[in-house]
This record gives structure tokens, sequence and C-alpha cells, in this order.
């Protein structure tokens, strides 16, 4: 094929003007010639559809045909050349076989035939392009003659108007033309050309010029002809004694006059709906013309004078045929420039509203015809009315207009009214099923033009407040549902779509804090009264009879699972609240849905397996499907429970857990993208033994433990590596930073116990670079415990991955019992010290300098925190980044303990003893409080007093105050607090305890204890024998209370699974004396305090019931961490919007806050007054007091959320700056308004009724 023929010429020419065609914009596009030619160069490498190309695709063709023998030919020549070793190994195949095929006679042929036939393509497509230009000339000197010489266009922005048409700008001289030409004596084509031209005029400047008089009136008399396409001014026409339809006679819209009416309404209509998008270009003058003319057509049947009867046919009803939704007045609304105009007019001067207010409750026929029976009028009219009012409730001066009186009504029409009226609406006009709803795009009946208004209604905060937050709607919104619960007969076309039409409004309520306050607390919290039940109740009561099967109407309706699920989720959206919650316990509403979910998961198992050629659509497979989703439906109601911690409590107790963590599981593994709900799901779960393990065995940590080592070590398969990847800049790269915090809110001591407790590393000789981890083991042994070569070159990015590890231990270390569980298992400081010892400069005399890199500098700050105990001004943390200068790194490294004395802060002195008057009252007060009457409520206000004034006297630094309060008046102090009394007394202490013992754990804890002791200068030498003396008894005499538990959770095995701070605490403030230390605790024990401040207390505790110890989960967690979250919500709701942006928890935080008594949070006098506190004015203040702290973090929690290391911060960082006497008054404001709530739920964690 190397010749060309005529017919080949003219398929190429084809092709290649194809192309050109396809690739105009590009080269135009470019600034000089050869520009367009560097394209058209590149453009396969710029262009996807390149070899789609027809000319392309030609080109191939031909090319192959020509040469591709050669090609095979020398390709086969190079294999057998190369098998003989004949081919030096320089050149590729490709090179070679390029380069031989263009040197053969095939190619040149084919080359030279090529480039003589697109010669002769390129000159005829040259030629056609100079005929093509100059017939377009000629045309366009045709058209410039026909039109006068001074008309010209401007396609400038500012100039072009919104139906994308140039405007001509006229001279005076060229409009009187116009005038002229619209002289009812010209003929119809002369008149209908100079419509058009006018056309082409800016409105502004037709309306401004000097024969607009002359020219309106020639168009009203245009616009008045009956072949004309435009309407005319129709309030004349409506007004004048011409026009008699009447509702009842119907519309014809055959006949000629009513079409050509229509059609002249339709124009109005037409612009209306497009002049708001050009209005903002024009004087608002104009604009209020056009509304308040549009308004006075509109209000024509409401002349006071009027003759027309009620039975007159409005212009509204012809305007609701055409535009039955009422767009037109959904565009005027929209923007403010001019919603407030027509909202001022509507209030001003058309206020007569009663026009749309006038409802005929009836439905549009079915039928198809070319005429309209007066009821269908009504109906089309009662359609644009509530489409309009909807829009109108929408602004606050839409709302002003309300009240409205009627002329058929006594009392004036409220915005309330007119809410109930509209929910009466889906209850009593006629509707369908939701099946055979879904089969019509254009739904016109009531029912779901209601809905689309009141959901409009619900996602506006500020007018759902002011319009649906009210008694009287709800109360109407929940009438079929009261009805159906007092077992009184309900007459409504199709209940089921009525009942799940209420719950999706229900719930878009509900998912508000404003709506959900309103309804579990009514209109008006406060003059509610007791024995009424609010919405909440209601729903509550409704949901759990529907779970029950128990509402005999909906027995056996298809429907039913769906009403079922939409009430639940009304719940979901309840219960997902701590507040929400509370008002459900009652109820019991976790244990209605756990039973219905075991039944449906006992049917499902017996559901046959499906056989291949049966059919799919068969009655079994459809109830099996329909079986499967409301299986999920229950699941994923159940795990919203885990949302709060006393719901993931009561999850615990219907046996469903790891069926539902499961079911979380899979849900995620099909989203791209974890929610933040899913996110608060996973942390609050980590943060229960049961929880952990049900995240464990669902494959949800191998799953985010295989996806962080993607991200760190292999990088993203999809991705085509072209160049070596760039050194991150910050310590965790960007990549990685969202799995560094999930493992973080994944990895509390509860999950890290259950996950690695008895655990060895794994320390293998050899690891593959294939062998990827899937367990937090595998991410310690090769991220954290680098202790062999073989780990270390095992990564592919070491220095990365391996700060990586030490961030994370880090953050794990400041969770004492986490840091003292890998220090007695894995002897993480040991590593960390072999490590810095072996990172030194080798010199000839040994060793020298320590290397200053990441890894020292992340090494030395981790050596430092997990060996140094201390608050914001105890102990000082190196910092983990070089400075500028010759000295970019001062802090002293070093590779044995004991810590160099710079990072010791310097030792608190003692307070001087200054007599008090008041600490002495109250001291005396303690000794005989037989003596006065209300002697509680006076030592309270004198503890106030003296922490307020002198709250330096009352630490733990002192020699004679608090060492007074807590042991020589100890009993006092139980006397004072006699009114938590709950726990039995424990016998007293024994001194023969040989047979008790201490776990690693615990004696790396007393070494601890007492290091920190010395510090402060509270213990003496050889104290570590009488905090042992200590830890032992209190194992012996708590164990006599606790039960045997059988279950497969580590933390439930044996001991109290970690150490045991509080009592470490009390033993500093002894001053290391352990018999007044143990007789403290002995008197201790018996108060409510104690279970919420000695958290091991009540480990594994007969005083709780059976179901609270085998779920794990301590009642500091269900309780004081869920009533933090409730009152963070309630009083600092930025702060709590921070944390579920963060996907972390409050309660994660204080529970460790609380377990370790605050240590290394708080300076030791802090901590002193924070368990003062809570013995002297009760357990509630645990709760105050992290609600205090927050308060004092606010503005730093809202900084890190942005940066989004919430976490990091809250785990890492001291409380800088907080003092307990500061905030004592704020704890006071919140006691007296939360502690009978408060309290009465802390003594119950005996008897939880769930």
């Amino acid at each position: 094929m190397s010749r060309f023929t005529s017919e080949d010429e003219a398929q190429l020419q084809s092709m290649l003007r194809q192309l050109l065609q396809s690739v105009k914009e590009k080269i135009t596009g470019a600034p000089s010639v050869e520009c367009a030619e560097e394209i058209l160069l590149h453009l396969e490498e710029t262009d996807e559809n390149f070899h789609n190309y027809e000319f392309v695709k030609y080109l191939r063709k031909y090319i192959n045909n020509t040469v591709g023998s050669v090609i095979e030919e020398e390709t086969e020549k190079y294999i057998s050349a190369q098998s003989q070793g004949e081919v030096s190994g320089y050149d590729t195949l490709v090179q070679h076989v390029s380069k031989k095929t263009r040197e053969s006679k095939e190619y040149r042929e084919m080359m030279h035939a090529l480039k003589n036939v697109m010669m002769v393509v390129v000159e005829s497509l040259i030629n056609k392009f100079e005929e093509d230009r100059m017939h377009n000339k000629e045309l366009d000197s045709k058209t410039k003659k026909e039109r006068r010489s001074g008309y010209y266009t401007d396609n400038c922005s500012d100039s072009d108007s919104s139906f994308n048409q140039s405007y001509t700008f006229m001279s005076q001289e060229q409009l009187q033309l116009l005038v002229e030409r619209l002289d009812p004596i010209q003929p119809m084509e002369v008149r209908q050309e100079a419509l058009k031209t006018l056309c082409f005029a800016p409105p502004s400047d037709i309306l401004n010029s000097e024969t607009w008089p002359n020219l309106r009136k020639h168009l009203t008399m245009s616009l008045s002809d009956p072949d004309a396409a435009f309407t005319r001014h129709l309030e004349l026409y409506f007004l004048s004694g011409e026009y008699s339809l009447r509702i009842s006679a119907g519309l014809d819209v055959s006949n000629t006059d009513i079409d050509r009416l229509l059609k002249k309404v339709r124009l109005l209509n037409e612009y209306q709906k497009e002049a708001p998008s050009s209005w903002i270009r024009h004087p608002e003058k104009y604009m209020e013309e056009v509304v308040e003319s549009t308004f006075a057509l509109l209000s024509v049947n409401h002349e006071p004078n009027h003759p027309a009867s009620p039975d007159f046919l409005s212009p509204v009803y012809f305007l609701a045929l055409l535009d039955i939704k009422a767009v037109w007045f959904k565009k005027w609304t929209h923007a403010y420039y001019s919603r407030a105009v027509v909202l001022r007019l509507l209030e001003k001067k058309y206020k007569s509203l009663s026009q749309v207010l006038t409802f005929v409750f009836i439905l549009k026929g079915d039928e198809q015809n070319f005429s309209y029976t007066g009821q269908e009028l009504q109906y089309v009219y009662f359609v644009h009315s509530l489409c309009l009012l909807g829009r109108l409730l929408l602004y606050k001066q839409g709302q002003n207009l309300f009240p409205v009186q009627l002329k058929n009504k006594k009392d004036p029409v409220s915005i309330t009214d007119l809410l109930v009226l509209f929910t009466q609406l889906i209850y009593y006009s006629p509707s369908y099923p939701k099946t055979a709803l879904a089969a019509h795009t254009d739904n016109y009946s009531a029912a779901s033009l209601v809905m689309e208004i009141l959901q409009v209604f619900c996602d506006q905060t500020g007018c759902a407040a002011e319009c649906l937050y009210t008694d009287a709607v709800i109360d109407a919104l929940l009438h079929p549902v009261q009805n159906l619960l007092s077992g009184t007969e309900v007459y409504m076309n199709c209940l089921e779509t009525t009942l799940i039409d209420v719950a999706d409004i229900l719930a878009r309520i509900a998912a508000v804090g404003d709506g959900l306050s309103f309804l579990l607390h009514g209109e008006n919290e406060k003059t509610a009264k007791e024995d009424s039940l609010t919405a909440g109740h209601v729903i509550v009561r409704f949901t759990k009879k529907l779970l029950h099967d128990d509402i005999s109407l909906l027995s056996g309706s298809e429907l039913l699972p769906a009403v079922k699920g939409a009430f639940i989720f009304v719940c979901r959206q309840m219960y997902r609240t701590c507040e929400g919650l509370q008002m459900l316990i009652p109820y019991g509403l976790h244990e209605s849905m756990g039973e219905a979910w075991k039944k449906m998961s006992l049917l499902s198992e017996r559901v046959p397996t499906p056989v291949t050629g049966v059919d799919s659509n068969s009655s079994i497979n459809v109830e099996s499907k329909n079986g499967l989703l409301w299986e999920e439906t229950l699941l994923d109601a159940l795990l919203n429970f885990s949302a709060t911690p006393k719901g993931l409590f009561l999850l615990h107790s219907t046996g469903a857990m790891n069926d539902c963590v499961n079911f979380m599981f899979s849900s995620l593994s099909k989203q791209l993208q974890v929610k933040f709900g899913n996110k608060v799901i996973v942390t609050q779960m980590a943060t229960t033994p049961s929880g952990a393990v049900a995240l464990q065995t669902s494959g949800f940590i191998k799953a985010l433990v295989t996806e962080l080592w993607a991200l760190l070590e292999c990088g993203k398969d999809d991705l085509r590596i072209t160049q070596p990847k760039p050194t991150p800049i910050d310590p965790i790269d960007q990549s990685c930073q969202k799995s560094f915090l999930s493992l973080i809110n994944l990895l509390t001591y509860p999950a890290v116990f259950e996950l690695l407790s008895k655990q060895d590393i794994p320390n293998k000789p050899m690891y593959s670079f294939r062998e990827v981890p899937t367990d937090i083991i595998d991410i310690i042994d090769r991220l954290i415990i680098l202790n062999s070569e073989a780990k270390i070159h095992s990564l592919f990015s070491y220095e990365q991955s391996h700060i990586f590890g030490l961030r994370l231990l880090n953050v794990l270390c400041c969770e004492l019992n986490t840091l003292l569980l890998l220090e007695s298992q894995y002897k993480v400081s040991q590593v960390l010290l072999t490590a810095q010892e072996e990172n030194v400069i080798e010199t000839s005399e040994g060793p020298g300098d320590f290397i200053i890199d990441g890894l020292s500098v992340e090494r030395n700050h981790v050596l430092v925190r997990i060996n140094l105990i201390g608050g914001p001004r105890e102990r000082i943390l190196p910092l983990r980044v070089l400075d500028k200068g010759s000295n970019s790194y001062p802090w002293p490294m070093f590779s044995s303990l004991p810590l160099p004395k710079c990072y010791l802060a310097e030792i608190p002195r003692k307070a001087e003893f200054r007599q008090d008057k008041d600490l002495d009252k109250l001291l005396s007060l303690l000794k005989s409080p037989e003596k006065q009457s209300g002697w509680t409520e006076i030592c309270r206000k004198l503890f106030f007093k003296v922490m307020k004034a002198r709250p330096d006297i009352i630490s733990g630094t002192s020699e004679y105050d608090l060492m007074s309060l807590t042991e020589k008046y100890s009993v006092k102090i139980i006397l004072i607090v006699i009114l938590y009394y709950i726990f039995s007394f424990v016998s007293a202490m024994d001194a023969d305890v040989k047979n008790e013992s201490l776990s690693s754990v615990q004696q790396l804890g007393v070494e601890m204890t007492v290091r920190y002791g010395k510090y402060l200068n509270l213990l003496k030498e050889h104290a570590e024998n009488g905090l042992c003396f200590v830890l032992m008894n209190c194992k012996k005499f708590l164990k006599q209370e606790q039960r045997t538990v059988v279950s497969s959770l580590c933390c439930l095995q044996e001991h109290y699974p970690g150490y045991d701070w509080f009592a470490s605490s009390i033993f500093l403030i002894m001053s290391g004396d352990s018999e007044k230390t143990l007789m403290f605790l002995q008197q201790f024990s018996r108060l409510l305090v104690s279970a919420f401040l000695w958290l091991p207390r009540l480990h594994i505790s007969m005083h709780l019931p059976v179901a609270t110890v085998e779920s794990g989960i301590h009642p500091v967690y269900f309780c004081s961490a869920h009533y933090i979250e409730m009152l963070l919500k309630a009083k600092l709701p930025l702060v709590f919007a921070a944390f579920h942006r963060s996907g972390f928890t409050p309660s994660q935080i204080c529970l460790q806050w609380i377990t370790q008594c605050f240590w290394n949070y708080m300076d030791w006098s802090e901590i002193c007054h924070y368990i003062t506190t809570c013995i002297l004015l009760g357990p509630d203040y645990q709760i105050y007091m992290c609600i205090s702290v927050f308060k004092h973090l606010q503005q730093e929690i809202l900084k890190h959320t942005e940066a989004q290391d919430l976490q990091v911060f809250l785990k890492e960082e001291a409380l800088h700056g907080f003092r307990v006497s500061d905030y004592l008054e704020y704890m006071q404001s919140l006691e007296a308004i939360y502690r009978p709530m408060l309290l009465e739920d802390m003594r119950n964690i005996r008897v939880q009724n769930t």
C-alpha cells in the first residue's frame, strides 16, 4: 500500500478535518504558530482521545501494512543474534528494530507517498477554507446592508443579559423608527420584525427614553393581538366586564380564548421566573414596580368594591395551572435583594392573604383531560398556595405577616394553627403506599407536599424553632401515634405511610440539639407538669410496642418493618446523646431491641441455603432478604447505643456487642471514609475491655494495622513510581496521621491489657519484606522495640517508621498503667537506653558524644517522660525540635539511669505554718460534730472559705493541715459525708500478708511512687516496704468482697489489672505511714465516694450486680464519665463539638485522669485538693472537676482540634495553670443544678436496673 487513490485522498481529507476540529480549541488558544506546532507534536501526551481519532487509526493501519513485515523480520534477526551472543548489550530490542526499520526501502517509500498525499490533502483543505471565508464575508456584508448603520453590539460581561443575548444600543432616532413600525396600521410582518429588533435593546434604555410613552401604547396594542406571542397587562382584562369565568363552570383549555389567555399568563410566569436573574442590574424602583404590579394582578379577587362573587376565577388560578408549585415565588424570595422588597410589600400593602389560606381539601384527578372541573381548579389553587406559604414561613418577615384574620373565621390564623393544618393534611388527605409513590416523579398529593415543606422547615434551624417546636404542632404530629397507643380506632387511608412520614419529621427534629431538647422536655421545661408525657416518652413507648408487635392495626402489614425501622431511627437520634439516653433508660428499649434481634437471628439461621437455578425473586428469597435487612437495622440501632458510655454498658447487657462490632466493621469496609459518628463509637468501644476484644475479633484492628503498614512502609500499590517518595518534613507524615490518631484512640489501658497481657514480643531472627504486621504486638515489635539488626533491615523507611513508633510509645506511656505494663513485659526503658548507648560517635579514646538526630531526640524525650513523675511545675520534659545556632540541642542525653538533674524542677518548699482561724474552726468542728446543729453545712462553708483564701494550706506538702484532715480526723470526715455511706465495713488490716504478693506491674508502680515521694520530700528511706505492706493488705481485704467470675476477659481473671494510684496517693499524704494509710482506707472504703476515687475498691466486687461485674466496665466509666459528657455538651458545647469532630471522647481522657488520680497532669498540691474536695464535698465533685478542667482548656482544645491532634495534646500535656481553688465557685454552680440527679445515679450503681 504505497500509492493513494483519489478515494483515499478524499477519506484522508475528511479524517484530517475531523482531527483539526477536535483540537481547534487547543490550537486557537496558542499564543503563536510555534506553540500551535508544539501542541500538535505532543498531542498524544496531552489528548486522552488521541488513539480514537479516525485519522490516527488510518495511519496506524497504513504503517502496519507497509512496514509490518520489516519489523517482524528485524525482530527475529535480533533475537536469533542475541541467543548466539553476537549482540552488544548497549542496544535494546526497540532501539535496534527502530533503527533498521527507518533504514529500510519500504520505510522510505512509505514516507515519500505519505508526504505527497498529505500535501495534496492540506492544499485542498486550505482552498476550501478560503472559499468558506469568502462566502461568510458576503453573508456579513449582506446582513449589514439590511440593518441600519448605527446598530452595533457589545459583548462585554456587564452588558450580557441573563438570556445570553447581546444588547444593541440604539439612539433616540432608532427608537422612534421602531415606534413607527409598531403602529397598528403597519403590516403584521413589519410589526413582528420591529418587536424582534426591540428585544436586542437594554430594557433600561427603553424605559428611560423619550419615546417610551408612545412605545408603551403601541406595545400594549401589539400584545392584545390574537396572533401575538406575548401577553399584555392582564389586570385590566380580569377587571373588565368581558371576563366572566367562574370556578364552578370549570375551564376548557381547548377553547381559543382560554388558550390565548393561558399563553399570556404563561409568558408572565416565564418572565416572573427569569426576571430575578437580572434584577440586580436595574434600579430597585424597576423591581418594585414589577413586584407590585404582579401582586396587584394576583389580588384582583380581593378588591373591596369588586362585584365578582366568591365563585370568581381569579388570575391566581391561571398562574397555579402553569406553575403549580409556585416556582416563581421561590425565585423571588431566594436572594435577600428581592426578598426584602417582596416581603415588605406583602406586609404593608398586600396583607390580604386570606385567599391563599382558603383550602379546599380535595384530590387532583388522575385523568389527563383538556378541561378542568371546579374541584380540580380548587385543588390546583390549593397546591400553589401551599407551596407559596411554605416558602413564606421560612423567613422572619414572612412569619411577621401572621396571625391573619379570615372572613369565615372568628379567630385569626396563627403560624401554629397553620402548621397544625399542615400536619393534619398528612393524615386526612388521600395518599398511597411508599412503593406506589416511588413510581411518580412529580407527586402533587397533599401529604407529599406537606412533607416537603416540613422537611425544609426542619433543615432551617431558626424556622424550625419558630414554627415546629411547639406542643400544639407536635401533638398534632403524634395524633395517630397517641391513638394507636390508647387503642382508639384510626381512620386513615394509608396508616403505614403516614407513620413513616411522621417518623421522618420527628427524626429530623431530634437530629438538632434544640429539637432534641424540645422532644425530651417539651416547649417549656420549667412549667411542664410532672405527670404529663413529653413527645420523647410517647415515641419510646410506641417504638417499644412496635417491637413487641403489640399494635393490632399494623399486624401482618408488609410495611410494618419499615414503620419499626423509622421509629427506631427516631429513638436512635435520642439515645445517641447522654441526655436522651437518660430519658430512655427506664423503658428498657435496649432490651426490647436485643430480644427482637435474637429472635430475628434465630429465624435467619433457619433460612434454607440458596440453590442454583431457583428464582431469586421467589417468596423464600424475598423473605430472606427482608429478614436480613431487618436484622441489620436492629444491629445498627443497637450499635448506636455505644455512642455514650452508659449506652455502651447497656449494649453489653444485651449480648449483641460482638455482632454489632462485626456489622460495623463490615459497613466501614464498604465506605471510603469513616464518619465522625463511627470514630466516636470505636473510641468508646476501645475504652472498655469487652469492646476492645470485640474490635479484635471482628478484624477491625487487623485492618487498621495493615492499612497503617501500607501507608508507612509500602505506599499505595496503584501509584506509578516515577521518582522516590519525598522525605517527610513532619515527624509523622500527613498520610499516616489518621492511622496514628486511630491507634491512639484505640490503645487505652483496658484495650492494651486485653490485647497485650502476657504476650511476648516475637523477636524473630529474620523478617521478610513481605511480612506485614496484623496485630498491636506486631506494631510494638516492628516499630517500637527495634532491638536487632533484623528488625532494622526489614524496614524500607527505618527512621520514619521508628519515629512513628516512638511517638506512639510516648502517647501510650502518658497512661501510667500502660507504661507499667510495657515496662514490666518488654523493658522498653532499657531498650531505649541501649539504643542511646549505641548512638554515639566512636573515637580512638572510646565512646564520644551522642549523635544528635531525629531518633536520638525522640528517644531522649520518651526516656525522660517514662522515668520521671510530676506535674507541670515538677518536671521538665526536653523538646523534640532542634534550635538554630551552634547549640542546636541543649538538652543532655543519657544512656543510663538516674536521669540528669536538669530535668527535675526545683523542689517545692513546704508551706510555712501560719495560724488560720477558719481552719482551726473547721478542725474543732470535726473533733466534736455532735455539739452543733447543722455542722455539715458549716464544715462545707469553712472548707470553701479556706480553699479560696489559702489553698496552699490544704496540700500534701504542708506538715499540718491536710494530714490533720485525713489522718487525725478521718472518722470525722466519714461522718461529714455519712449521707453517701453505702458499702459495708471491710475487715481490719492483717499484719500477716505473707501469702499475698505483688505483681511486676505493682512493684514497678511502688518504685515510681517512692521516687516521686522522695522528690517531694514526703518519704524517707526504705519507704518501699511500707507501701508494699499497704498494697498487699488492700489486696487481701478487697479480695474478701470479690465475686468469682467465669470470663474470657483478661481483666477479670485475677486481681485488679492496674496499679493502685489512689492508695499510693494516700500513702504520700500520710508521709509514708502505712498503719495510718490503712486505717484511713478502711474507713474510707465505706463511703460512696470510694467507688469513684479508689478504682480497685469495686473490682469484681459483690457490691455490684453480676452483669456489671461480667462486663468488666467500671462505674467510673458508665457513671462519672457518662455524666461528664452530658454536662460538657450542656455547659461547654464548643468543647463537646470539638471532641466529636476529632473522633475522640471526653470519657476516655477523663477515665485516664481519674484512674491515675491526675498524676503527671497536676502538681502534687492540686492532686491533694482534688482528693480532699471529692471526699469532703461529695463524689459528684469528681464530675464537676473534670468539667472545670475542660473549661480551663477550652481555647487550647479548639486550637488543637483545628490542628487535628486533640487526643495527642490531651494525653501528653499537663494541665498548665489549672488550680482547683480557682474553679470552686464554678463547681458550686454545677452542684446546685445537677447534684440530685448525679448522686441518685451514683448510689444506684449497686442496683442497676438494666
